[in-house]
């Protein structure tokens, strides 16, 4: 995932203060991510004591992102006691192509390329509520997955599913190729939960590209 944001869902008797920091990032994550709290804290007027809930992605993604967003979300937890909640970045994509004016009528994809000719894919009703995944898998098995009433999937990696679909014989629209997760949409999901994480743990999906190396000393006689 190439974004890195932060959001503040505030509701009050008089209505929801929403405020949102977002940039579009591979590297970086480390240093953005806490000037932008710090940055949607001071412009809702709040301070983190007073926080009830905070909430972060758990994956998939990159294992860099996944760690800095888990870390964060539980030192301030820590720090003022607040609950937390985390789901997966599939279901937050999903709410988030909700909100930017997907209107399916039936239920649809979020597929997100994983590169290595793999995809990370989740199933969703038509109000964003999640039917299967998150999984990784190849776009033809992806497609076996998939509802035989589903003809449409969002993400990065939508068309490469699409173009499996087709292979298959069945029909299949790729939409909003540039879908990321979202810190208020993400936030959103937070507020309407009854769930409290007691711990927020990553959801990889896949090992790391890194793999620690074997090294051998030769001891000198």
């Amino acid at each position: 995932m190439g974004v890195c944001s932060a959001a503040v869902l505030r509701t009050t008797g008089s209505g929801k203060t929403r405020v949102l920091r977002e940039a579009e990032m591979m590297r970086g994550h480390a240093e953005a991510l806490m000037p932008m709290v710090e940055a949607v804290l001071a412009e809702a007027s709040l301070q983190p004591r007073d926080l009830d809930r905070i909430a972060a992605t758990q994956g998939p993604g990159s294992f860099t992102g996944v760690r800095i967003a888990i870390a964060a979300a539980r030192g301030l937890a820590l720090t003022c006691g607040a609950a937390l909640y985390g789901t997966d970045s599939l279901t937050v994509m999903a709410r988030r192509a909700l909100r930017e004016g997907l209107a399916p009528d039936r239920p649809f994809a979020v597929a997100v390329d994983a590169r290595r000719g793999m995809i990370y894919l989740g199933l969703y009703g038509t109000d964003g509520s999640r039917l299967d995944g998150p999984m990784l898998c190849t776009p033809p098995d992806a497609v076996d997955r998939l509802p035989k009433d589903l003809v449409l999937a969002a993400g990065s990696g939508a068309g490469l599913l699409a173009e499996a679909a087709v292979a298959s014989g069945r029909p299949l629209d790729s939409t909003l190729p540039s879908l990321q997760p979202g810190a208020m949409a993400l936030a959103e999901l937070a507020a309407e939960s009854a769930d409290r994480t007691a711990l927020l743990r990553p959801l990889y999906l896949r090992p790391p590209d890194a793999k620690p190396q074997n090294t051998a000393l030769e001891r000198r006689p």
